[in-house]
């Protein structure tokens, strides 16, 4: 249940980056940090669309991870990816110490508030759910 799960949530996450990247607009203004109520930088189509390929990729591991024999031994890829994931999707959390994650120094901002109301609750939750699969 919880590969499944997971698998969903990361695929809309690609999807919605996928959007981004074809020129769509909503919610773009919060997924980028501000500064001085200007965006703090301007991600690339093709950046977006690399974040985009790595989010379903990530979901692909979870599925693997979760429901094909080969992949569900400790000590396979799949094991190791969906651990790395994880660590991943902590360091997120916890962030730069400037814009972004847990520890930001820069709020007050639209981003800032759904970094730290969503985004890195987000990001804990999908880390232990990865921990999980990789443990499972």
């Amino acid at each position: 249940m919880i590969p499944v799960l997971l698998a969903c949530a990361l695929l809309g996450l690609s999807g919605l980056h996928f959007y981004w990247a074809a020129g769509g607009l909503w919610a773009k203004r919060l997924a980028i940090p501000e500064i001085e109520g200007k965006p703090a930088f301007t991600p690339s189509r093709l950046l977006t669309t690399v974040v985009a390929v790595a989010l379903a990729c990530a979901a692909g591991i979870a599925i693997l991870r979760g429901f094909f024999l080969f992949s569900s031994f400790p000590g396979s890829p799949a094991h190791w990816a969906s651990i790395g994931i994880g660590v991943l999707f902590v360091l997120r959390a916890i962030g730069d110490f400037r814009l972004v994650g847990f520890f930001k120094r820069i709020r007050g901002t639209d981003f800032a508030l759904w970094d730290s109301w969503l985004y890195c609750p987000a990001c804990l939750l999908i880390a232990s759910a990865f921990f999980a699969v990789a443990a499972s």
